[in-house]
């Protein structure tokens, strides 16, 4: 069952950092015209190797700040943005708007990556 558990897990956590990114990027929108609203953004390619179990970046000293924003927000990081907006707000809609519609389309690939993955399985298991 483990081996199993091998050839679905990279999918099965791309899918939920796709999801949680998804929300992040959502709640961005959502916040656009709100003043001093801060854009988070979630590093897809570090957590997922964080999650597999890859190498990560350690701090060399105790007095090194921690990237990530909060203790239930791990690897999520405010996004820098390139027009300063004069209400201290960062969200810059056409990039958010641009980064949810590939994150969606990084999911449906996913989604379907998975579904192949398990059809796959299930014919070798049926014997076909």
């Amino acid at each position: 069952m483990k081996s199993i558990e091998n050839q679905l897990k990279v999918h099965a956590e791309a899918l939920a950092l796709r999801s949680q990114r998804n929300e992040i990027l959502a709640s961005n929108i959502a916040n656009s015209a709100t003043p001093n609203f801060k854009a988070k953004d979630l590093d897809f390619k570090e957590m997922l190797n964080s999650r597999m179990g890859f190498g990560s970046v350690m701090t060399t000293d105790a007095r090194h700040f921690d990237t990530s924003i909060g203790p239930n927000e791990q690897g999520v990081k405010f996004r820098q943005n390139i027009t300063p907006s004069q209400d201290g707000n960062t969200v810059e809609l056409h990039v958010e708007q641009m980064q949810f519609s590939e994150n969606v389309m990084r999911y449906q690939t996913s989604l379907e990556f998975l579904n192949r993955k398990i059809a796959g399985l299930m014919s070798a298991i049926k014997g076909e």
